[in-house]
């Protein structure tokens, strides 16, 4: 791969290990409202989307969520995050050769911006990004090509020269629509469902951070 003028990062799942906390959280809440789901259906039918789109499908599935579910969820989840969120191992190093090599860097996710401050804040990691940017905020999250048009922008780097890294097919998928390089991080083996649903997108795929660098010619 040529080396990009820009690199686009997700953030649960790619930057912060937050989408375990998350999932269990989401069958957690949806045994309680009478839609029982084990690990591999949850990961297949509701990864990658916002909470909004995660509740509109549980509802259809069976789910009985109540009036205000989805700010309570966040609540919740945000109360959690807050107790410590690690970091994917090896991120730290790519953003570091990163600078290096003076290649700037942003985040594009469909989680909500406070859910980001907290993320990313509590290790610091705010200030090293070029834009920290929300689909939500934005009206137009992930597959919509938006939130990465607009990171790319704010690296002023054309959407082509730069790279999206991945770990959903939503997000993948969103990368695409806006003509930017996708690679998939699959860092919890290529047996997932979400792993599964990034080899069926055609995109080249990487177990580990330590990876990352070679892949973009730093």
């Amino acid at each position: 791969m040529t080396r990009p003028k820009a690199v686009l990062f997700d953030c649960d799942g790619v930057i912060v290990d937050s989408e375990a906390v998350t999932l269990d959280m989401l069958r957690a809440d949806f045994a309680a409202h009478g839609l029982i789901l084990t690990p591999t259906q949850l990961e297949t039918d509701f990864v990658g989307g916002t909470i909004e789109t995660v509740a509109t499908r549980a509802r259809a599935a069976g789910a009985s969520l109540p009036e205000g579910w989805v700010a309570d969820f966040y609540a919740r989840l945000y109360a959690t995050l807050d107790q410590g969120t690690p970091l994917i191992p090896g991120i730290l190093t790519v953003f570091d050769r990163l600078d290096q090599a003076g290649i700037p860097y942003a985040v594009g996710s469909n989680g909500p911006l406070q859910k980001m401050r907290i993320s990313l804040g509590q290790h610091g990691l705010i200030p090293r990004f070029r834009t920290i940017l929300s689909g939500q905020t934005l009206g137009r999250p992930k597959p919509a090509p938006d939130v990465y048009l607009a990171a790319a922008a704010a690296c002023g780097a054309n959407p082509s020269a730069c790279v999206v890294i991945e770990d959903s097919a939503s997000g993948a998928q969103a990368a695409l629509a806006a003509g930017i390089p996708c690679l998939g991080y699959i860092g919890h083996g290529p047996d997932t469902p979400p792993a599964r649903q990034l080899a069926a997108l055609g995109l080249p795929l990487f177990r580990s951070m330590a990876e990352l660098p070679n892949l973009l010619d730093l």
